[in-house]
């Protein structure tokens, strides 16, 4: 994950971002609602992808290593990558009990470093609604198809009024500073299609009030 001028988080911005992120406790259930959905996924994945990379998952862009733990508590491996060195290094590091964490520092916008099918999965939550070019999310999601051998699990913030309103007054407060890219159901289907993938399911974060949509992606 990066700053909004697209420049990698430092040492000690890492830091900070940690510690004030999911502290409050509407943040504390975003996070454990998105940890349940998530896991949900992935077990229906776990077992079923192909090739060399079976039962590893790239978890891209990572942050500072949320869903580390996660990931390979279910028994698979992991790959951590992100625009940030020093996001890339806590989230190998984070879980003490997997000392065989991988991390590769990539920007998704320029494609990533690895072959062609070389995951069972790509993990990719609260990205696409940092990136307002449709273009922009076509490439990365032309990336994700091609590094995956099947699945991907992915977010973005589908258009939603009171949403949009909520942040708007946020704005207004000055307690969030960054703008986020709503888009249609019907828009961002249409840049998976294009893509290669096709919508197995879709899980609102939190039904009617929060904008954000995990889903259950397959290779066509």
């Amino acid at each position: 994950m990066s700053s909004l001028d697209n420049r990698p988080f430092q040492k000690h911005e890492v830091e900070d971002y940690e510690r004030r992120r999911y502290r409050g406790l509407d943040q504390k259930l975003v996070d454990a609602r998105e940890q349940r959905i998530v896991r949900r996924f992935l077990e229906t994945a776990r077992g079923n992808g192909a090739g060399e990379g079976s039962d590893l998952v790239l978890d891209a862009p990572c942050g500072y290593g949320r869903f580390s733990a996660l990931v390979q508590d279910l028994g698979l491996r992991l790959v951590s990558s992100d625009l940030s060195f020093h996001m890339v290094d806590r989230a190998r590091v984070r879980d003490g009990h997997h000392p065989q964490s991988v991390g590769v520092v990539a920007d998704l916008k320029k494609g990533l470093p690895f072959k062609t099918a070389s995951f069972a999965a790509v993990l990719s939550i609260r990205f696409f609604h940092h990136v307002h070019k449709s273009q922009e999310r076509e490439d990365v999601l032309r990336e994700f198809a091609r590094v995956s051998s099947r699945w991907a699990i992915l977010s973005y913030y589908e258009l939603n009024r009171l949403h949009r309103l909520q942040r708007k007054i946020r704005r207004g407060l000055k307690r969030s500073k960054t703008r986020i890219r709503m888009v249609t159901k019907a828009e961002f289907k249409q840049e998976l299609e294009k893509a290669g993938f096709r919508v197995l399911k879709i899980f609102p974060l939190l039904w009617g009030i929060h904008a954000q949509k995990i889903v259950l992606l397959e290779k066509t």
